[in-house]
């Protein structure tokens, strides 16, 4: 914490983008305050309506005003983001540094199983797993899950390894360390960081990952106002009313870059090692 702290005062960049971090989680918790319609309710005469002063980002093919539903979308898109990368971390985390630390036949079944997912086309088989379970969000955040952990599995393992190298490491299982003392106090506090800029850096990937599936039926269901669900039913006006496309997929955009921007300034911050 005492390091984003100075971070914040330190790296412009990391303040900047941290502050925007925030403007996008205030806005979505804000959703019901600023949105000036119900995103669900339905008025069939105003259908197709072009964006106004009244509706500032147009209405859809049911009449519900685009802007609520892209306000109410950034608490829907974000949470589910959120969910799904915390998931991928703690299991994927948790296994590599189980298969790192303890190794022999428990590497072996973790890494085996890594390397077998590894070798499917990850969006594929996440199309193959939600189809199978069906088309929801829960299935899509376990499909994205499945697909994704090894990523960080392989790397919390690589870095227990490197660790338990180390001097001080060698010295606490020769002063009779046990290995939740070893692994609480010396291999998790050297291994978080980094992991914790991965996390970071892949909330932009998941979030387009988890509004694809979306977009091809297979993760939120309608009426939900998901950004990625509102691409899907916006496609076929893109000539007549390209409204219904444009303020989702830009929602998308800047959420994505926002991100993308903070994991870099974050890495920064946690390991400036990496820079030099």
């Amino acid at each position: 914490m005492e390091t984003l702290i100075n971070g914040l005062k330190t790296n412009h960049a990391f303040a900047i983008t941290s502050f925007l971090v925030l403007l996008l989680v205030v806005i979505a918790l804000a959703a019901p305050l600023i949105a000036p319609y119900d995103p669900l309710e339905a008025t069939m005469q105003n259908a197709y309506l072009a964006p106004s002063a009244e509706h500032w980002f147009g209405t859809d093919k049911l009449g519900r005003d685009n802007f609520s539903r892209v306000l109410y979308g950034a608490a829907y898109s974000l949470s589910s983001v959120l969910l799904l990368v915390a998931i991928i971390f703690m299991v994927g985390t948790t296994l590599g540094v189980l298969a790192g630390f303890y190794g022999g036949r428990v590497d072996v079944v973790i890494m085996r199983v890594a390397d077998m997912m590894i070798s499917f086309p990850g969006m594929i088989l996440a199309i193959a797993i939600a189809g199978i379970l069906g088309g929801s969000l829960f299935n899509a955040i376990v499909a994205l899950t499945v697909v994704t952990w090894t990523k960080y599995a392989r790397l919390a393992r690589s870095m227990v390894l490197k660790v338990k190298k180390r001097d001080f490491v060698e010295a606490a299982i020769v002063n009779g360390g046990t290995s939740t003392h070893i692994l609480c106090r010396h291999i998790l506090p050297n291994i978080l960081p980094l992991m914790l800029i991965t996390a970071a850096s892949d909330i932009g990937a998941m979030m387009m990952e988890l509004a694809g599936l979306s977009f091809l039926g297979f993760g939120s269901q309608p009426p939900a106002p998901e950004w990625g669900l509102m691409l899907n039913e916006g496609r076929q006006q893109l000539q007549t009313a390209p409204w219904l496309m444009f303020f989702p997929g830009l929602a998308i955009f800047i959420t994505v870059v926002i991100f993308n921007l903070w994991g870099d300034a974050l890495r920064d911050v946690l390991d400036p090692r990496q820079e030099e």
